[in-house]
């Protein structure tokens, strides 16, 4: 009997984690699989054609909220051109199928709800007896996860860019609109078999991120210290992402983090909202102050890549409390995530939609559409904020003017949600991913003159040294008349310089920045170095993050 395993991921760079674990267990049980692995930016009929020129009796979809579309869309197609097919699909979005599904989607065959990794094994062998197929599978928890490997190299294309481990199935945890509240207790790899697990990563030389996709890894701080250790040492040589409670993170926590070398730990905390009632609706029983003061701690120190997340949306979260929200979490990481609440078939978020008076999208991802204290307008809104916060703040390439420039202005929600109207008014840009990067920094800069002029006590010299330090380190053009700061004279230029560099680089710009450092900054357009003389650090040059 032949099978397909068929993943649909977001970009090229991802991979999934679900048909390797399967295609595993299928092994281990005498039986092969195919994996079939694309993503949303290949074409439908090439996808389409590597599925069916497989011919295979079965096809499994890995099935989630942001593919669910597409993937009903190739079972459709694949039964109309092989009938006598069997498709099963397994995942997130359709283990909690309701009554009318089928009647929805007669390309399903089978559903498996719940863990795969036994199950489907299972159903391939009662088919292999001729037995009919159930429509709906309900899984236990998988018996074996907690010895099993990484699956990577032994299943599936070689790996690369980035890749997905499980270390940690359920959580602590009882978010309303999470589904892993629906899961109760924990079960965790040993941290011995974790470590042995990550080590094998090694030997795959394009990978570059491994992300655990435990939900909250440091649930057991000792474990997670000991992991964190551990993989400090020289042989873990990736880069590692976790999801962690910045809230249950102890003094020695920190300490090991600290102790971490400079870029190999990536954390993702889930802040959401700072609003208490809010908190209290979702269920989320979380020190919000102490979570907001790790995150700080943990930014603070430079070496990790901290990433925090809020979500618009929530119940009793208006336009106002949010600004609150947003305000609170800015400047306290590396990235600052903006998400629109997804109601997740299954969640008791979704079940208590009516109560907050929250309409949602009947289409994948159910996005929230309005809430009884926030509406449509103002949650497309705040998606601009969030593009305007990727562009200048996530983005790292304004580190020198943001987050300081938000900050600066007083409150950072107030500071882009005015650029939001300053974009659209002189720019006539709503969408700021399409304005080139140098009419960025012109909007920048207007957008920062236009609030000294309405009172907002801006140092407007120290503003566009920023701005010229942004652009001097990251573009290859010259730099803009609008951003030009002091001029340096060519005897100082001479002195900055040996007599054999000022020969040598004679077309090289130089700008002095009085606001940030009294050096002088040589910017080479020939192999676009940059050069600071006896200033070399953010300290160094009077950098106020």
């Amino acid at each position: 009997m032949k099978i397909v395993l068929f993943a649909l991921n977001g970009s090229y760079s991802h991979t999934n984690l679900a048909v390797r674990a399967i295609g595993y267990s299928l092994r281990a049980a005498g039986e092969d699989a195919v994996i079939v692995e694309k993503n949303l930016k290949d074409t439908r009929l090439s996808v389409l054609e590597t599925l069916v020129s497989e011919n295979a009796d079965v096809y499994g979809f890995s099935t989630y909220i942001w593919n669910a579309p597409e993937m009903f869309a190739f079972a459709s197609e694949v039964k109309t051109l092989l009938p006598s097919a069997v498709t099963v699909f397994g995942g997130p979005e359709v283990s909690f199928a309701d009554e009318g599904f089928f009647d929805r989607h007669p390309e399903v065959d089978t559903v498996i709800a719940g863990e795969g990794e036994e199950a489907f094994p299972l159903l391939v062998k009662a088919m292999a007896r001729g037995e009919d197929c159930r429509r709906v599978i309900c899984t236990g928890p998988y018996r074996g996860f907690t010895e099993s490997g990484i699956y990577y190299g032994e299943i599936g294309e070689e790996p690369r860019g980035l890749v997905y481990y499980e270390s940690v199935r359920g959580c602590p945890f009882s978010c309303a609109y999470c589904l892993s509240s629906r899961s109760e207790g924990i079960r965790a790899k040993s941290v011995e078999k974790t470590l042995s697990d990550l080590l094998a990563f090694e030997k795959f030389e394009h990978i570059r991120t491994v992300k655990l996709v435990d939900r909250t890894f440091n649930f057991d701080r000792n474990r997670a210290k000991a992991i964190w250790r551990a993989l400090s040492d020289a042989r873990y040589t990736k880069e590692y992402h976790f999801e962690v409670s910045a809230a249950l993170l102890d003094e020695e926590s920190f300490a090991v983090l600290a102790a971490a070398p400079k870029g190999k730990f990536r954390l993702e905390i889930g802040v959401q909202s700072t609003n208490p009632e809010t908190i209290r609706a979702i269920g989320r029983a979380l020190d919000t102050q102490k979570t907001l003061t790790a995150l700080a701690r943990l930014h603070e120190k430079g070496n990790l890549h901290v990433h925090a997340d809020l979500i618009a949306g929530l119940p009793l979260e208006d336009y106002a409390s949010f600004s609150d929200s947003f305000d609170d979490v800015y400047g306290k990481g590396n990235v600052l995530q903006l998400g629109i609440l997804k109601l997740l078939r299954g969640s008791r978020m979704r079940e208590e939609a009516e109560k907050y008076g929250i309409l949602y999208s009947p289409q994948p991802p159910y996005r929230v559409l309005k809430t009884d204290v926030l509406s449509f307008s103002e949650l497309m809104r705040l998606e601009r904020i969030d593009g305007l916060n990727d562009r200048f703040s996530n983005s790292g390439k304004f580190a020198y003017t943001f987050p300081y420039l938000p900050k600066a202005a007083g409150s950072p929600f107030r500071f882009f949600d005015g650029l939001c109207d300053f974009a659209d008014e002189r720019f006539g840009c709503r969408e700021i991913a399409r304005l080139p990067q140098t009419e960025a920094f012109r909007l920048l800069w207007e957008y920062a003159s236009l609030l000294c002029e309405q009172g907002v006590p801006l140092p407007l010299n120290e503003v566009r040294e920023r701005l010229a330090m942004d652009f001097l380190l990251g573009e290859t053009r010259r730099l803009p008349p609008f951003l030009h700061t002091q001029t340096v004279s060519p005897e100082e230029k001479y002195r900055a310089l040996s007599s054999v560099e000022a020969k040598r680089r004679p077309a090289c710009e130089t700008v002095r920045f009085p606001w940030l450092s009294p050096h002088i900054a040589i910017v080479d357009r020939v192999g676009k170095t940059v050069e600071i003389p006896e200033a070399q650090t953010n300290s160094e040059l009077g950098i106020r993050n």
